[in-house]
């Protein structure tokens, strides 16, 4: 606006003055004439001078036209100076203008784009003149407040339901395992039963996953010192029925992984990897697991499994809840999601790729223990 409406005076200006010779031009002409050739009478020095024949007249408005030829082009060279400077303060003052204001929106910006579901508890408190801009934030403040409780009531409902529910699945298991190990069952029924148990089998398992998720999620920990490769040692022990019944072929290099957290939590994050890769592998196949430290002092967990194909494509469906991805049907999807939620919760990065002869490629990264309870969480690769 500060150019268009300099340019505009300044081509009024430059208009104005052109006008305004144009107009006088015939009264400046006569008037250096006559002084001309009352100049010339009263001298007496002109031998050509015969009384006034015409030809001063002309020699006045060629000098006429040539002043203000310089005149005009004097005035252009000035206006274009002035124009650009105009230009360039217009620019400065505009960017200035513009930096200002946008600098707190910016803000606002930066850090809706940094709040996610692990860190709702964060708020903008932007402050400053109460404008449009701090009611912005105050409104996005106001809309996280719901989304915190929102969450909070989802989790806490998921953990009260899985608490209430081991009990009696517990008891149902019990019951079907007496009868069964005394040899109390006709052997009409026994395939019945023995359905049954797998199947109260199946619900445990799903209600301690649920739990591990809702723990997960919710950010309350117990944070103690740990190492992972125990963990990893611990994981592969539990896993050796499942590891023989599938015939995989299990490699480990496990150096010394010690880190921060909840022991619980980490805990299931390993025996999530071993399991996950177990279950979803193929019959003489193989698992890699190793364990040590990162060049920033961190911890990680890499496990490495062969397995079908799995396609790019798949790898966030694989990561949700009760997704399970394409080929998949084993376990009840909920494994590698609770690994994402306690990567979450502990800081740390999770980098999964597919693997060119099928199988997955997941490794964990946890921070040095003096920042792994205070950073960010990343997700790479999913």
């Amino acid at each position: 606006m500060l150019v268009v409406g300099g340019s505009v005076l300044l081509a009024y200006v430059w208009a104005s003055v052109r006008n305004i010779i144009w107009r006088n031009s015939s009264t400046v002409t006569t008037t250096t004439t006559s002084a001309s050739a009352a100049d010339a009478a009263w001298d007496g020095t002109n031998p050509h001078y015969d009384g006034f024949t015409g030809s001063v007249p002309t020699q006045a408005v060629e000098r006429f036209a040539a002043f203000e030829q310089e005149v005009m082009d004097e005035l252009l060279k000035r206006c274009l100076i002035l124009f650009a400077l105009i230009s360039v303060c217009s620019l400065l003052a505009s960017w200035w203008v513009a930096r200002r204001g946008l600098s707190r929106i910016g803000r606002v910006t930066a850090a809706a784009r940094d709040i996610r579901d692990r860190n709702l508890d964060s708020r903008l408190a932007l402050i400053g003149p109460n404008d449009e801009v701090k009611e912005l934030a105050d409104t996005f403040d106001a809309m996280l407040d719901r989304l915190e409780s929102s969450f909070a009531d989802q989790r806490r409902f998921t953990a009260h339901a899985s608490h209430e529910l081991r009990t009696p699945l517990t008891l149902q298991r019990t019951a079907l395992e007496i009868p069964l190990s005394q040899g109390r069952i006709p052997s009409d029924l026994l395939p019945d039963i023995r359905r049954a148990l797998a199947a109260t089998q199946r619900s445990e398992r799903l209600i301690a996953a649920l739990l591990a998720l809702a723990k997960g999620e919710s950010g309350v920990l117990l944070p103690a010192a740990t190492d992972l490769a125990d963990e990893a040692r611990k994981a592969i022990t539990d896993a050796l029925v499942e590891v023989r019944e599938a015939e995989v072929s299990v490699e480990a290099d496990l150096q010394a992984a010690p880190t921060w957290g909840d022991v619980s939590l980490l805990g299931q994050l390993v025996a999530n990897l071993v399991t996950n890769a177990v279950r979803h592998n193929q019959r003489l196949g193989s698992l890699c697991i190793k364990t040590g430290t990162t060049d920033e002092g961190g911890a990680f967990v890499h496990v490495v499994n062969s397995g079908p194909i799995v396609h790019e494509s798949d790898l966030p469906t694989l990561f949700e809840a009760f997704q399970r991805g394409s080929g998949r049907r084993k376990g009840a999807g909920l494994g590698l999601s609770v690994i994402r939620a306690v990567i979450a919760t502990h800081r740390g990065t999770l980098i999964a790729q597919p693997n060119p002869t099928g199988g997955l490629s997941i490794r964990v990264e946890l921070p040095p223990q003096h920042i792994s309870m205070h950073g960010k969480a990343s997700q790479e690769g999913i």
